[in-house]
């Protein structure tokens, strides 16, 4: 007769019947701990989380695939760039260590490094906590690479892989977070250092596990390192940061977490969120959990595509986010929200309700105003086309009296022309080729008014005179014969 179940094992094969039987679970790493403890209210990512279903391949059974992930280039960098961190038994790792967090302390000449392999995360566990007891009573610089650590969520363990510990002198553990991106000119990204730090501060708690179960209880320090390439080139450099707030705040938040037990309690029986099943009953299963879904799970959950369809078509306030869903009080669909503001339900002793009544109020004003001034507009663009209408036969009877003041057989309406004359400017004296002067006939200049004969259109000269600078006598050189 088999012994009976206790309260651990019958959650444990609770769970693997919701993952499907025959399917091996995705475990749980700090990052999905970190998007977790963001959202500690969503039963169905803890539920999920918890059953180590695969979310990726959920997603894409369900059509609403996710491109949440990280890139295999960046996977791959980063693993070269830790290798070469971690050479030569972690000395320049060990030294990052001493020159950011423990001055005080000997330099480390030499350092332990324990072996961890073990069978099993629960195996691999152990024998971390094992090696980083023994550290902590040699009192010299020890590396743990890769060790397991072990952290309860929601009633169920997360083991938990960091980069690496380092064991100090004093007995105090460090945690180390190594990774790809650049440190320019000492500093990096803040959203890629928060990020890292919302990680260190899951490690952190881990150990802190740990460290209580010692006697005496060791101390895990809350500047963790972070690691990272010196500028461009592949130099490690590192920086301390301070993760108390981060610690602090995964903390509060992970004790929120609903408890495993209590969701998988309300369950049907025969549930089960196998990516293998058909898409109907496969869609019925994940809206048996309910969800709470937020603009910030797109970057965090793979499910958040699926999530969002079915806040928006609900009608749920969550969508529009977490601080409007906060304002709302009471009021968790669009509709009630729009009911309360036009008065057509709620308390009016409700602030929320009041504010939106207001706002409402103060709309419509606005809109009133807006269509008032842009009747006006209208107003007085139709009262000013008559006038300009008006106006038009007097400037065409001014255009015809214009052209009746012209003379007969003129040319242009704009000045009285005698009869025959070529030119509509001035009266020429007829068959004078200049129309601007009038000039003697025969004259070739046409400039100026010239003796008859004469050939020097610039000055007057004596009858026969060719030279045109002087009056010359009968006979001088040049002049013509008589």
């Amino acid at each position: 007769m088999p012994p009976p179940r206790t309260r651990g094992t019958a959650l444990r094969h609770r769970l693997a019947e919701l993952r499907g039987p025959e399917i091996p679970a995705k475990a749980l790493d700090a990052r999905a701990l970190a998007a977790l403890a963001a959202n500690p209210g969503c039963e169905r990512r803890a539920i999920l989380d918890g059953a180590g279903v695969n979310k990726t391949a959920l997603a894409s059974a369900l059509g609403a695939p996710s491109a949440f992930g990280q890139s295999q280039f960046a996977l791959t960098r980063g693993n070269a760039f830790e290798a070469r961190v971690k050479s030569d038994g972690g000395a320049e790792l060990l030294r990052l260590v001493h020159e950011k967090l423990n001055r005080g302390a000997e330099p480390p000449s030499a350092a332990e490094v324990p072996d961890l392999t073990a069978i099993g995360p629960e195996g691999r566990t152990a024998r971390t906590e094992l090696a980083l007891r023994e550290a902590t009573a040699a009192g010299a610089w020890t590396l743990l690479d890769h060790p397991m650590l072990a952290l309860d969520v929601a009633g169920s363990p997360a083991f938990l892989e960091p980069d690496a510990v380092v064991v100090h002198p004093d007995g105090g553990w460090t945690v180390v977070e190594i990774k790809s991106f650049p440190m320019l000119d000492g500093s990096a990204d803040p959203a890629k250092v928060g990020a890292a730090a919302r990680q260190a501060a899951v490690y952190v708690l881990a150990l802190e596990e740990v460290a209580a179960r010692l006697d005496p209880p060791a101390r895990v320090r809350h500047h963790v390192l972070l690691v990272c390439p010196k500028d461009f080139s592949n130099l490690a450099t590192a920086s301390a940061v301070d993760i108390r707030k981060q610690r602090a705040v995964t903390a509060r938040q992970l004790a929120r977490l609903t408890r495993l037990q209590d969701i998988a309690d309300t369950l049907p029986e025969d549930i089960c969120f196998s990516p293998e099943l058909p898409g109907e009953k496969l869609t019925a299963a994940v809206e048996a959990v309910p969800a709470t879904y937020a603009p910030e799970c797109l970057s965090a959950c793979e499910l958040a595509f699926h999530c969002r369809d079915r806040s928006r078509t609900a009608g749920a306030v969550t969508s529009l986010g977490r601080s409007v869903r906060a304002e709302l009080g009471g009021l968790t669909t669009v509709e009630d929200v729009l009911a309360a503001a036009h008065g057509r339900a709620g308390d009016p002793a409700d602030p929320a309700v009041a504010a939106l009544r207001r706002a409402a109020e103060l709309r419509a004003e606005a809109l009133r105003q807006a269509d008032a001034r842009a009747f006006g507009r209208e107003g007085t663009a139709a009262s000013a086309a008559p006038s300009q209408e008006s106006t038009a036969p007097a400037e065409a009877l001014r255009e015809q009296d214009s052209a009746a003041a012209v003379g007969p057989g003129a040319e242009d309406p704009t000045a009285a022309v005698a009869p025959g004359a070529e030119d509509p400017t001035a009266a020429v004296a007829p068959g004078a080729e200049d129309p601007t002067a009038a000039v003697a006939p025969g004259a070739e200049d046409p400039t100026a008014v010239t003796a008859l004969g004469q050939h020097n259109p610039t000055a007057a000269a004596a009858p026969g005179r060719q030279s045109p600078t002087a009056a010359a006598a009968t006979g001088q050189e040049g002049a013509p014969c008589r």
